[in-house]
């Protein structure tokens, strides 16, 4: 038997595209609650169970956290996690860390998108104007099976959940039975 020996200059070696290196960059928005007090903007960063927050990690590859002040759902528990490790950005006023890796040639364009977007819902809407919340409370509705579509042949007085064939004015009498 024979032995087979090769040389390296009978194995093609396929060189694969030049990388750029990968960079991480870690950039801090801050939610102007001072100036907005009773706006609730981890609502609308969040939304119904997270979504709204998913998908703008979805669309920009960044991963996006909501801290400080205010970032705890519960108060009471936000107050006893604070002095425990982990937990210092509590003592900070409410913030958004973004986080963002890429190769260095698309990470600016990555993280300006992702800035941009949050920067957007972190300017307050007045409620009428606020499309995006509208959206989110359907989107609740939805997700909660409570969801009522409007229909065309309604009558133009009438509210979703009304039924032309029911009058809620008449109302039967209660028998002792």
């Amino acid at each position: 038997m024979a032995a087979f020996h090769a040389s390296p200059l009978d194995w093609v070696v396929a060189q694969g595209p030049v990388t750029t290196p990968i960079v991480r960059r870690v950039i801090r928005l801050d939610v102007p609650v001072e100036k907005y007090p009773n706006y609730n903007f981890v609502g609308r960063i969040l939304g119904p169970r997270g979504n709204s927050l998913k998908r703008v990690e979805a669309m920009t590859e960044c991963r996006i956290y909501i801290r400080g002040r205010g970032s705890v759902k519960d108060s009471v528990k936000e107050e006893k996690l604070k002095d425990k490790p982990g937990y210092e950005h509590l003592k900070e006023p409410l913030h958004i860390v973004l986080e963002a890796e890429f190769p260095e040639d698309i990470l600016n364009d990555r993280v300006d998108y992702a800035v941009k977007i949050l920067e957007d819902l972190l300017k307050p809407v007045d409620e009428p104007m606020d499309h995006y919340k509208k959206q989110q409370l359907r989107e609740l509705a939805l997700l909660n099976g409570t969801l009522r579509e409007e229909s065309l042949s309604m009558s133009p007085g009438m509210s979703p959940g009304m039924s032309p064939f029911k009058d809620t004015a008449l109302k039967r009498a209660k028998t002792g039975a």
